[in-house]
């Protein structure tokens, strides 16, 4: 009984979004019975989409075709600030195709070794801090960016040219932000070390694609789809987020992605609300801010925190501080256009 219950507090810290997800869709259950329509509440084409372009990066990651674009950078680079500067922009362009979390799953650990290979162990917080941003700002680019955009992009119909110059001015000041930034970071020489070849596995090539999707993400969806249907139907809930997020989709947007992250923010304010655009500039800027507001946040502490423990709170510190001052220039943007 000890075992199943410590394994149960181990899978909830390490996922804490789906599980917390499952918990309420459960209780909401309670107040609106089970039946057939619980199906209409899911968007299918979000899922089915998610599915597709995880399995997409799954394949490409097998292949090493990242790897190999990056280490092909890297053989140009000869400084310090260079090196910064690639790996930072490398999840940047990377994170409009392949979503912000997984641009982050395939830069940061090798961010890390990189820096300590060169021996600058004391660029890993500010690199991966910046990483992190530059993920966040570069998945507004594309409605396919990350899964709070695929869920709006699904809902609202709205082109890919519209969802694009809809947050243009914050990309445009976000990359300026991450260029300002880059300037603090020495110029220091560097000397690359030799990196080992790359060898392609072709054994169970399949396999390991499908068993590397995040099939626990796509049910989390389901779960928040659930939960918000449910709360729909319920009319107590469903005239208070009527009346309080109408009007104030924007700051709703950024309020309720620093408590429950910009994914279920982006859920829970399209069930309430068709004003998707507002909506989809809020949760785009809500992924700035505390470390909970973005799952691609928690995806880069989680990954520091496991290669380099000890800086942990340091990088909780400069992390929160850059993403906030961010946060507050682009609620100004929004306030003034």
């Amino acid at each position: 009984m000890t075992k199943f219950i410590d394994k149960s507090v181990d899978f909830f810290k390490k996922e804490i979004i789906f599980s917390l997800s499952v918990i309420l869709a459960i209780i909401s259950c309670f107040f609106v019975k089970p039946n057939i329509g619980y199906l209409s509440y899911i968007n299918w084409e979000t899922i089915i989409l998610l599915f597709v372009i995880m399995v997409i990066v799954e394949v490409l990651k097998n292949l090493s075709v990242f790897e190999i674009l990056v280490r092909k950078l890297l053989t140009k680079i000869g400084n310090a600030r260079g090196l910064v500067l690639v790996l930072v922009f490398a999840c940047f362009f990377s994170s409009i195709f392949i979503t912000n979390d997984v641009s982050l799953i395939i830069f940061v650990p090798f961010s890390i070794l990189a820096l300590k290979k060169v021996d600058r162990s004391d660029l890993i917080i500010f690199t991966v801090s910046l990483q992190t941003i530059a993920a966040n700002v570069g998945c507004m680019v594309l409605p396919i960016g990350a899964p709070h955009n695929i869920v709006m992009y699904t809902v609202s119909n709205i082109s890919f040219e519209s969802f694009f110059l809809l947050l243009l001015p914050y990309i445009v000041v976000s990359v300026v932000f991450l260029a300002v930034l880059l300037l603090f970071v020495p110029t220091d020489n560097i000397v690359l070390p030799k990196m080992s070849k790359i060898e392609f596995d072709g054994k169970n090539f399949f396999k390991r694609v499908f068993l590397g999707v995040d099939y626990y993400l796509l049910l989390t969806f389901i779960a928040l789809f659930i939960l918000i249907g449910n709360l729909e139907n319920i009319a107590f809930f469903n005239s208070l987020f009527t009346r309080c997020i109408g009007g104030n989709e924007v700051l709703w947007g950024v309020f309720a992605s620093q408590v429950i992250s910009n994914v279920p923010a982006a859920i829970l304010l399209s069930g309430f609300s068709s004003n998707f655009e507002a909506i989809i500039v809020g949760i785009n800027i809500g992924g700035f801010g505390t470390l909970i507001a973005s799952m691609a946040n928690l995806i880069s502490y989680k990954i520091l925190v496991r290669e380099c423990d000890e800086l942990k709170i340091k990088y909780l510190v400069v992390f929160t501080f850059l993403n906030v001052v961010l946060l507050v220039i682009l609620l100004g943007i929004y306030f003034l256009t």
